[in-house]
């Protein structure tokens, strides 16, 4: 627990998450000479199951909840989440404290063979996202998609051996890696929507630690902010924790909040997209604005039918 010079981090143990959760301490040492700050390495649900599907989990908080948990009783005092990762409803007794700039929000593909448009028929590709098999095959109905699980290093050894012809990733996971070089493509959000929070770290800490709150805040990005909190809202408004393919990104630029949605049904027969502009000022009515509107194009069934 926090004494007036010493605060405790906590982070999910993989290699990725220890990236990023050391480059949030030592910008905290930074701005904060005179505090010390402890990591605590946690195990999730996420970690401990690598083989098994993220459904089959169930979806929602296996990367976070044991860091919540912590948070809750007073083991650490902040918590560094990859945003994706985060749950759409934030656990009583919690809130996001700080989003820092972010990193790359696109998809990318690893392959051996080309771009996406170069890639044989037939070719095998791997990702562990129903978000993003259903925009793969609506681009390349030709192609095979497997489940893919596991960190980055056992993704990309997947590619190189053989046993996938390519694989989808997000670019700020190899660019916080310092694994660019594998890149064979970035895959453009005006056709591939990322992930609802992709490329963003969400800071956790406890509602009502003032204290804490003061600490995390120069962390903070605004325009990351805005476009998180407006994405987020979004995937609220479509219902929340459901486990239906949904997307958005929100981009802020000339005072203005764009932001572009997607959902489809599981089977990708149905795919919508949706772009709003909002204003900086209130992102979660821009988020409640495109979730209403695709609501009105038919969200409401596609999200319903990955429920039943």
């Amino acid at each position: 627990m926090m004494s007036d010079n010493r605060v405790v981090v906590g982070s999910r143990r993989s290699k990725l998450a220890m990236v990023q959760t050391r480059s949030m301490i030592a910008e905290l040492k930074r701005l904060h000479p005179r505090v010390e700050f402890d990591l605590v390495e946690i195990t999730t649900t996420g970690d401990r199951h690598r083989q098994v599907s993220l459904d089959v989990l169930g979806g929602e908080g296996v990367f976070v909840r044991e860091l919540e948990e912590a948070l809750l009783d007073g083991r650490i005092d902040l918590a560094v989440h990859s945003a994706k990762d985060m749950p759409t409803e934030i656990a009583d007794g919690l809130r996001l404290g700080a989003t820092p700039p972010r990193v790359d929000p696109r998809d990318v593909l690893i392959s051996r063979s080309g771009k996406l448009k170069e890639l044989a028929s037939g070719s095998r590709i791997g990702t562990g996202s129903q978000r993003r098999v259903v925009q793969i095959v609506a681009l390349r109905p030709d192609l095979q998609i497997g489940g893919l699980r596991g960190n980055v290093d056992t993704r990309l050894r997947k590619v190189a051996s053989g046993e996938f012809d390519g694989i989808l990733l997000a670019a700020a996971a190899l660019i916080r890696l310092g694994l660019e070089e594998h890149i064979t493509e970035y895959l453009e959000p005006d056709v591939f929507v990322p992930a609802v929070g992709q490329g963003s770290l969400g800071i956790e800490i406890r509602a009502g630690d003032d204290r804490m709150a003061d600490v995390v805040a120069p962390l903070n990005d605004e325009p990351t902010w805005q476009a998180v909190i407006a994405e987020r809202a979004f995937l609220q408004a479509l219902g929340g924790g459901c486990r239906a393919p949904i997307a958005a990104l929100g981009n802020v630029g000339g005072g203005r909040l764009h932001l572009s949605g997607m959902v489809a049904d599981p089977a990708g027969t149905t795919i919508l997209r949706r772009e709003v502009v909002g204003d900086t000022t209130d992102p979660e009515e821009a988020g409640n604005l495109l979730g209403r509107e695709m609501i009105e194009m038919g969200a409401e069934s596609l999200v319903r039918r990955e429920e039943r």
